[in-house]
């Protein structure tokens, strides 16, 4: 999301986060910076196969991604958790409904396009897109927004993701995001306020 902080500016044009910074290069945006660490690193081939049609299939799926998980699942967090904060104020159930209505949707075109009766997104083996769509998906987790509760297939799913990663690393990487309603309890900068809420408004239209 986007931050006001110097270093941000310095590191990303944009003055979004996640940002990177590797000597002298720079680059924003998740994916991009994904698939750059994927190649610098030379990481296990099932991460972003050398495959031409796995690795088609990974891009597709992170293109699908950012305009139907992500533009949903993280809505849950500002709703229940991040708007309350800096507002001082509630959102409307109603608000949360709609954006719920509009994620299972997005979960149901998940299960039937991209996962199917597969292990994981692009097979048997755990790729880039699998970590893409586990970290949206455990936001809604993380404010009690348990997406996974009625849907044995997405379960399944998930519970591959962790084995493949590992638990202990699995939940160290989401800790966070699973404990973010412990940030009701802290006190917020009122210019830091005065600045974000409008962001974070904006980004629920």
């Amino acid at each position: 999301g986007p931050s006001n902080s110097e270093g941000a500016g310095k590191v990303s044009l944009l003055k979004k986060v996640p940002a990177l910074k590797d000597g002298d290069f720079t680059l924003a945006e998740c994916t991009a910076i994904l698939l750059y660490l994927s190649r610098k690193y030379n990481t296990p081939d099932h991460w972003y196969p050398s495959d031409i049609q796995k690795r088609a299939q990974v891009d597709e799926y992170l293109s699908w991604h950012h305009a139907n998980i992500r533009a949903n699942a993280p809505k849950t967090m500002w709703i229940k958790v991040l708007i309350p904060l800096f507002t001082g104020q509630p959102l409307p159930s109603e608000k949360l409904q709609e954006v719920m209505e509009g994620l299972s949707t997005s979960l149901k075109q998940f299960e039937e396009r991209f996962l199917q009766d597969k292990a994981f997104i692009i097979g048997s083996e755990i790729s880039l897109a699998d970590l893409v769509a586990i970290v949206e998906l455990m936001q809604p987790v993380g404010v009690g927004c348990d997406i996974f509760e009625d849907r044995p297939r997405l379960r399944e799913w998930r519970r591959r993701v962790e084995d493949a990663v590992g638990k202990e690393l699995f939940f160290q990487a989401h800790e966070m995001i699973l404990n973010i309603k412990e940030l009701s309890n802290i006190q917020i900068d009122p210019q830091l306020k005065e600045q974000l809420t409008p962001v974070l408004m904006k980004m629920l239209k």
